[in-house]
C-alpha cells in the first residue's frame, strides 16, 4: 500500500512492459463479490435468528451489539459487492480501495490473533467448569474444548491471515496497477493522494457513523478522565468526536499537516482518558452505564476476561498500532499547512 502519486508513472511509460492481468482482476473481483454475498448471507442469517428469539422466553440482552454487527455486516456485503465489480471493470479506484482493504483486512486479523491468544485461555477455562462451576453447568469435555480451540484458531488462519496475503499480493502487484491505468486512463479521487494516507483518512471516514451512533447503541458512556459521560454531555462528547474525525480526514486527504497533528493530539487525550477512567473502574461498569440487563451483564462478569482493569489494559495498547502508523504516514504530508 506504500505508493503515491508521484510515484505513478504516465500510461504510457508503464503500457509497455507490463503485463496484463486482466484475467486475474477479473477471477479477484468475482472472488471479491462472493465475500460480499457470504457477508449478505450472514447478515440475514443474524437477523432471521434474533427475529426467532423474539418470540421466545429468551432472557432480554441489550441490542446495542448486535445493531453494531448487522451494520458492519451490512456495510461489507454492499462494500465488497462494489469493488468487486469495480475489479471485474478494471477500475483504478477499485484496486486502490481494494489494497486498502487487504491490508485492513490483514491487520485486523494479527490483532484479532493476538486478542484471542490472550482471552482465549480464559474463555476455555469458563466453559470447562466443573458442574459446580459459576455458570451451573457441566463442563465441556477435554476433546470438546480442543476442537474449538483447533476450528478458532484455523477460520482466524485461512480468514483473517491467508486469504488477505493472497489479496494483497495480488492488488499490489505493478502488473495489477499498470492494467487498471491502461484500462482506466482517467485520475480518479483515489489519485489524489498516497494510499497509506488514504487508507487512514477511510478509516477516521468511518468512526464518523460509530461516534454519531453511540449516543443511541450506548446511552452516550463515554469514559472521560477518571468517570462516565452519560446521556447528554456524553452525547455532545461523541458529537465532537465525530467533527474532530471527519475534518481530520478530510485534512489528511489534502495532505494537510494539520489534520496530523488534530488526530495525533485527539488520540493521545481519548487513549489517557480511557487508562485513567478504567484503571478506577471495574470494566463491567461500562456496560451497566450503557444500559445492559443484569443478567448480561452477569455472564459478562463469568467469562472473567473484562474483570479487574482488563479495559485499561487494552486501552493503552490499542492505541499503540495507531500512533505507529501515523508516524509512518506523517512523511506523505505537506510541510506546509496549507
Amino acid at each position: 500500500m506504500n505508493e503515491s502519486p508521484s510515484d505513478s508513472q504516465a500510461i504510457e511509460s508503464c503500457a509497455a512492459g507490463y503485463k496484463d492481468r486482466s484475467a486475474g482482476l477479473i477471477i479477484f473481483g468475482i472472488l471479491t463479490l462472493l465475500l460480499g454475498v457470504l457477508c449478505g448471507l450472514l447478515f440475514l442469517l443474524m437477523v432471521v435468528g434474533q427475529l426467532s428469539l423474539a418470540g421466545t422466553s429468551h432472557p432480554p440482552t441489550n441490542a446495542a451489539p448486535l445493531l453494531l454487527i448487522f451494520s458492519v455486516y451490512g456495510v461489507l456485503a454492499v462494500a465488497l459487492i462494489w469493488l468487486g465489480i469495480g475489479s471485474i471493470m478494471a477500475r483504478r479506484w477499485a484496486r486502490a480501495l481494494l489494497l486498502i482493504f487487504s491490508w485492513s483486512w490483514l491487520g485486523v486479523g494479527i490483532c484479532a490473533m493476538a486478542f484471542e491468544a490472550f482471552f482465549l485461555p480464559k474463555m476455555m477455562a469458563t466453559l470447562s467448569a466443573p458442574p459446580n462451576g459459576p455458570n451451573g453447568q457441566p463442563g465441556l469435555p477435554a476433546g470438546a474444548l480442543t476442537g474449538i480451540i483447533v476450528f478458532t484458531v484455523v477460520i482466524l488462519i485461512v480468514f483473517f491471515v491467508l486469504l488477505p496475503i493472497v489479496w494483497t499480493c495480488f492488488y499490489s502487484s505493478r502488473h495489477v496497477k499498470a492494467t487498471c491505468e491502461a484500462r482506466d486512463p482517467v485520475t480518479r479521487w483515489t489519485d489524489a493522494c498516497p494510499l497509506p494516507v488514504l487508507g487512514f483518512c477511510l478509516w477516521l471516514g468511518l468512526g464518523v457513523p460509530m461516534f454519531l451512533l453511540m449516543p443511541v447503541l450506548g446511552h452516550g458512556t463515554l469514559p472521560f478522565f477518571g468517570m462516565f459521560l452519560t446521556g447528554l454531555p456524553g452525547s455532545f462528547l461523541f458529537w465532537g468526536l465525530a467533527a474532530i474525525w471527519g475534518f481530520s480526514a478530510w485534512l489528511l486527504y489534502r495532505l494537510d499537516n494539520r489534520g496530523w497533528w488534530l488526530i495525533l493530539i485527539a488520540m493521545v487525550l481519548v487513549a489517557i482518558s480511557s487508562v485513567l477512567t478504567y484503571a478506577r473502574h471495574d470494566s463491567v461498569e461500562v456496560f451497566r452505564q450503557m444500559g445492559y440487563p443484569e443478567g448480561q451483564i452477569e455472564q459478562i462478569r463469568k467469562t472473567g476476561w473484562l474483570n479487574g482493569n482488563g479495559l485499561a489494559w487494552l486501552s493503552s495498547l490499542s492505541v499503540l498500532p495507531l500512533l505507529g502508523y501515523l508516524l509512518f504516514i506523517k512523511k506523505y504530508l505537506s510541510p506546509k499547512a496549507n
